[in-house]
């Protein structure tokens, strides 16, 4: 129970790497995490989204959107998962204006207190504002290595699971474990 009190946050949407959600829906309240799964609900109370592989749903419940600063700050880490999660999280309804998801993950790292872990394709959710990842040593999924050295990231190839001070990034959903594992021990060391 070595994140007991701890508060973890993961993005999500449909089209969620099935396996990846289920590590994390056991991984980490089995360390003893409250973990909430955060979308945009578009005035919902509650939307079911559905994964990749075995379109297993998942009910949402909690939105991002409107969320305070203090509110916000209780999280001791932010997630972004892989598939395509951060693809559907994207959108905006004003070209002119960052994402709603995108929003508000720049304000987690304004957050220096929030660890911040980015799987696979969760990247994609950083590219409307690449100053969040700019100058830091990162890992993604290989089809975005054209996206994240776009951003002005360093791609580190020999390791699966990066971590550059509040940064946590992990090759693919398929290196949940060790990506869990990396946030678990920050988090339990603070």
């Amino acid at each position: 129970m070595r994140l007991k009190g701890k508060k973890i946050g993961i993005l999500i949407e449909s089209d969620f790497a099935d396996y990846e959600i289920f590590y994390y829906q056991h991984r980490f309240p089995e360390e003893g995490a409250d973990l909430h799964f955060l979308s945009r609900l578009w005035g919902q109370p509650a939307l079911t989204f559905k994964g990749h592989e075995y379109q297993a749903p998942l009910e949402c419940r909690e939105s991002f959107e409107n969320m305070s600063d203090e509110e916000l700050r209780s999280y001791a880490a932010i997630i972004v998962p892989g598939g395509m999660v951060s693809d559907r999280l994207r959108y905006t309804e004003d070209i002119n204006q960052l994402p709603p998801a995108t929003t508000f993950l720049r304000r987690a790292f304004a957050e220096p207190g929030i660890i911040k872990g980015i799987n696979c394709h969760g990247m994609w959710l950083v590219s409307p504002c690449p100053e969040l990842v700019r100058g830091r040593r990162v890992v993604g999924h290989i089809n975005l290595l054209g996206d994240i050295r776009n951003m002005g990231a360093e791609y580190v190839n020999e390791e699966d699971v990066v971590v550059d001070g509040d940064l946590v990034t992990g090759r693919s959903a398929g290196h949940c474990g060790p990506f869990a594992r990396r946030i678990i021990d920050i988090l339990a060391g603070r």
